[in-house]
């Protein structure tokens, strides 16, 4: 439906779903109902099913496409041009940042739990998101070895497979217990290894 929609349309459905990830960062989504969103958006209850037809269920997987899309949004510009050491220290500052600051509470998740995280739909989303995260770290690690700051036999798809393996168990145990010292040593052990590779600056 959103292809069919007018630049007017796709901006008010757009301001619907960013309105109803608000509400439901603060609420969560089992308590917020569709009024709770019309009331946050200003929108009538006709105006939200001619964009959601579906109901809620519908709704909720836009917006957690819009959290999916937030995660990697919340690290750039650095995850865009991981080429240096430099930049993939800045990266994983932001990591860590964006991750404390999120705190134990994944809206992701939680959006999953109502609507079926085995679902197709959601389970689309987070396919979409771990590939682009994995690939964005791939092309990170293809520049380091371009110039000359890896070995040049490196697998930038696996060595950004483990490092996104890290980073989700240092999130999911951070949610747990709210210490992100798990989620610094995968980061800090995945760039060490990375810069002790053959033809790379040994870590400092």
């Amino acid at each position: 439906m959103q292809d069919s929609l007018t630049a007017k349309g796709r901006a008010t459905r757009a301001r619907i779903v960013e309105g109803a990830a608000g509400v439901l960062r603060e609420q969560g989504p089992a308590v917020t109902t569709l009024d709770d969103i019309r009331a946050r958006t200003g929108t009538s209850k006709s105006q939200l099913f001619h964009y959601f037809p579906q109901g809620k269920d519908q709704l909720l997987l836009a917006v957690a496409q819009f959290e999916a899309d937030r995660v990697l949004e919340d690290q750039q510009p650095h995850l865009g041009r991981l080429d240096t050491w430099e930049s993939w220290q800045e990266w994983r500052d932001a990591v860590v940042e964006r991750y404390e600051r999120q705190g134990d509470e994944c809206p992701l998740g939680s959006l999953f739990l109502q609507v079926g995280r085995s679902g197709p739909g959601a389970r689309a989303i987070v396919t979409e998101l771990m590939r682009q995260w994995q690939e964005d770290l791939a092309r990170g690690i293809r520049s380091l070895r371009e110039n000359g700051l890896v070995s040049p036999s490196l697998d930038a798809d696996r060595e950004a497979a483990a490092l996104l393996a890290g980073i989700q168990g240092g999130v999911t145990i951070m949610m747990s217990t709210g210490d992100s010292t798990h989620l610094k040593a995968a980061l800090d052990t995945a760039v060490a290894h990375l810069r002790a590779s053959p033809h790379g600056t040994a870590p400092v």
